[in-house]
């Protein structure tokens, strides 16, 4: 049986709403959420980007029970992995058992802003292995030297630690990526219901290994309200290919949409009120391979979203296959 989880979009809601939306989150019976990390929103529309820690830091407080994972961080351009490591180390001592790191190699988007060069995917893949690898040395508690290819650390120790490392899930979206999801991390997290993928990630070494998927949803009582949300709140889903990691900052995301109509959105984000529709979308990732499914709800009406789910979606999951 495929387990839900819900998704905590930093980029459309307030701080305090975020460790709220947790809170709800846990109550209505998810049992995990994935916050996002970024710097900029894809979108001025979307409105926000608080600080991810402080955020997580917040939740830990608010929530007994919920898993908690970044979804996804990027520990190599604009905040240096043995940053990122401190951060994990300290969120999983917050939530004992229940933070996982989630990883990936980033948006130009949110990584320019310290005015860094941009790095081609392959390079990206190259500094993410040795990032992770890094992290995973500083969580030992032991002094830390290292001088690679990307990264330096002189004499660098973690004093805070979890009672074990936190996991750490890779995000892919192309096989190349889930390869290296399989090598070194511990779960994997992509936003299609991709079989390929979660092969891919399964023949390099994930096989029995979570793997995470993202489902975007805009739940509203009438279908026509909801793709209108969705096409002014969350266009960016309608973008395919390498754009969405290419794209400096919101105003050419805004631009990039232009092109899109509220249609080419909703083929992408399921849209409205139909239980049929959204356990349908949940099963594609279950049939793709994926055991974990973490829905984000487009647009401010949360609460209604989570009364939807928890009358129709969250009692109906056996019935998903």
């Amino acid at each position: 049986m495929i387990e839900l989880g819900y998704a905590l979009s930093s980029e459309e809601l307030k701080p305090h709403d975020l460790v709220e939306n947790a809170r709800r989150a846990e109550h209505a019976g998810f049992g995990f959420a994935l916050i996002s990390d970024h710097f900029h929103p894809w979108l001025d529309v979307q409105g926000e980007s608080p600080f991810v820690w402080s955020t997580i830091g917040a939740i830990s407080q608010a929530t007994e029970s919920l898993a908690v994972g970044t979804g996804v961080t990027c520990p190599m351009i604009r905040t240096h992995p043995a940053i990122i490591a401190q951060a994990a180390a300290t969120s999983a001592a917050l939530m004992p058992g229940r933070f996982f790191l989630g990883v990936g190699t980033g948006e130009n988007l949110n990584e320019h802003v310290l005015g860094d060069r941009w790095p081609g995917h392959e390079e990206r893949l190259e500094m993410l292995e040795e990032a992770v690898a890094l992290m995973r040395e500083l969580w030992q508690g032991e002094v830390v030297t290292h001088r690679g290819r990307h990264y330096t650390v002189d004499r660098a120790r973690l004093y805070t630690l979890p009672d074990e490392p936190p996991p750490v899930a890779v995000a892919a979206g192309g096989p190349d990526a889930a390869e290296l999801a399989g090598r070194i991390g511990d779960a994997f997290v992509s936003t299609a219901p991709d079989e390929e993928l979660v092969e891919a990630f399964r023949d390099a070494g994930g096989d029995g290994k979570p793997s995470y998927g993202q489902l975007t949803v805009c739940y509203a009582e009438e279908r026509d309200g909801a793709i209108q949300t969705a096409f002014e709140q969350w266009p960016n889903a309608g973008l395919g290919g390498e754009l969405g990691q290419e794209l400096a900052m919101p105003s050419h995301y805004a631009a990039a949409c232009d092109v899109l109509t509220p249609g080419q959105v909703a083929e992408k984000v399921v849209c409205g009120p139909d239980p049929d529709e959204h356990r349908e979308a949940i099963a594609e990732f279950e049939q793709a391979g994926f055991d974990r499914v973490y829905v984000h709800q487009v647009g401010r009406d949360q609460e209604a979203f989570f009364g939807f789910y928890e009358r129709e979606i969250l009692p109906e999951l056996q019935n998903v296959t």
